[in-house]
């Protein structure tokens, strides 16, 4: 056995990677998949659209490779986190849309549980803030909208599940409902003191457990498939961001990763007890090998990659998203232009689940350039706010931030994020971080890497930027970003 395949399930597309032994990415295959926006603020995915392009890439990467089953070791999954389906145990369907992490619809309900003082169990019991990102208020929502969904949950009929549940379901033909503690602990239903769902938790968002996963680790044989042309094992699954964390090698205490996808999600290795945050930052399970439970502190930033997007669609000022950095690229700074893309609210430090997006600074010399400037710029201020956050929780100096996903490709980006944060930005040669992490994970549980040690050798700088600006132009832009900040914040009322 030659490979690993890695099944990468993105918030705007699925993606299937065939890795070698040496952690090199050998083929890879992608879609695109359909968002959908019925409301402002509501965003939702079709779950059979998620599988049938999750199960395409898979055969196409197979078939473009050149490889069949009989030389894949594992497959190793990876997800987009939160996103919330419920799906009917006999016959394999969806009973709504999924909806997506980036949904706003819950968050009354939220404000409502947060009167009620619940915000300070939630954090205790689960590591995380109150807010309609997670998953709990969200299949709360589904299984009160859709008619008898309560009832038949309560009977058994119905299951719930983030998207690698989702997925190892369909693979496993509905032989098995499982998930890992990196996406169980994303659902505001998880104790991550005790590594299991927690019955009080249940009781106030009114969620049966007969709808809930079995919570297994993140590296163990889940079960096999049989839809790639022979039986292959599935033997890991982490959420997007813990993948990414162990894919960049992320395994010891005080290491810090930054992935730029749709949203910014940067991780600390906070070692094998749960740091809890004074800073608002979430508290995760990184993963569980081996019974040995890891953690990491989270900040997340909901609007990334997806305001180049925005450029690219609903601005119209860019044809394709790689053209921003050369668009960017003909203006020397923003001139004073800030753009705070709060389109879904604001995630970590600030939770505000009411602020909207905000441009400002404009005058008659402002252009498309720096327009896709201050966006760009925009993804770095979010970014150096959280790592702010960070190093005051963990009372610690990062030494260097590791950096993936698509836009870290972006070295106009990357440099502006070096000169905010003062600390080296380092760019691996393998960007798929993500779907490494998963590949390494399902490679170690069936001895296609030894252990640790062995993939520990695999990562390699491509590239390390330093910061070249000095102290007041820096403490200048930041002061302009926060009274931006300060606009964007509690929008919608």
């Amino acid at each position: 056995m030659k490979f690993v395949l890695a099944l990468d399930q993105g918030t705007t597309s699925s993606r299937a990677i065939l890795f070698d032994h040496a952690g090199i990415a050998v083929a890879s295959a992608q879609q695109e998949t359909t968002q959908h926006f019925p409301k402002p603020g509501w965003v939702e995915h079709d779950p059979e659209e998620i599988w049938g392009s999750q199960l395409a890439t898979a055969k196409a990467v197979l078939r473009d490779a050149q490889v069949d089953a009989r030389q894949i070791a594992a497959i190793g999954i990876t997800n987009q986190r939160e996103t919330t389906i419920v799906w009917d145990r006999r016959t394999g369907d969806a009973i709504s849309n999924a909806i997506v992490w980036q949904d706003r619809r819950t968050a009354d309900v939220c404000d409502e549980l947060r009167g009620q003082k619940a915000d300070r169990m939630i954090r205790r019991k689960s590591g995380l803030i109150l807010d309609a990102y997670f998953s709990a208020t969200k299949l709360q929502w589904i299984l009160k909208h859709v008619k008898g969904a309560q009832q038949r949950a309560r009977k058994g009929e119905l299951a719930f599940g983030t998207v690698d549940s989702w997925l190892l379901w369909k693979l496993t033909e509905g032989r098995v409902h499982a998930t890992d503690p990196s996406n169980a602990c994303r659902t505001m239903l998880f104790n991550i003191h005790k590594g299991d769902w927690d019955e009080k938790l249940l009781r106030l968002f009114d969620v049966p457990r007969e709808v809930l996963p079995e919570v297994r680790s993140s590296s163990e044989v889940f079960g096999n498939t049989t839809l790639l042309g022979g039986e292959i094992p599935i033997a890991g699954i982490a959420g997007d961001q813990s993948a990414a964390l162990f894919g960049q090698m992320c395994h010891r205490p005080g290491m810090v990763k930054n992935t730029y996808g749709t949203g910014c999600f940067m991780l600390m290795h906070t070692g094998d007890k749960p740091m809890i945050s004074k800073n608002n930052l979430l508290t995760s399970v990184a993963w569980k090998i081996n019974g040995k439970t890891e953690y990491a502190l989270e900040g997340s930033i909901f609007i990334a990659g997806a305001v180049v997007q925005w450029l690219r669609d609903g601005l119209g000022i860019i044809r394709n998203s790689a053209d921003v950095e050369t668009l960017a690229a003909q203006v020397s700074d923003s001139d004073g232009v800030v753009v705070v893309p709060a389109f879904a609210g604001l995630g970590a430090p600030h939770w505000d689940a009411w602020a909207r997006g905000l441009m400002i600074g404009l005058t008659r010399g402002t252009t498309s350039a720096h327009i896709a400037r201050a966006a760009l710029e925009s993804i770095a201020f979010q970014v150096t706010d959280v790592l702010n956050a960070m190093q005051a929780d963990a009372g610690l100096k990062v030494r260097e931030l590791r950096v993936d996903g698509g836009a870290s490709a972006n070295n106009l980006l990357m440099q502006f994020q070096a000169d905010l944060l003062g600390v080296p930005v380092v760019r691996p040669q393998v960007l798929e971080t993500t779907a490494l992490g998963a590949a390494y994970l399902a490679g170690l549980a069936v001895g296609f890497w030894k252990n640790k040690r062995d993939i520990d050798s695999q990562w390699k700088a491509d590239a390390t930027f330093t910061s070249a600006m000095k102290n007041a132009e820096r403490e200048t832009k930041i002061r302009r970003w926060e009274r931006a900040l300060e606009r964007s914040k509690a929008w919608e009322e």
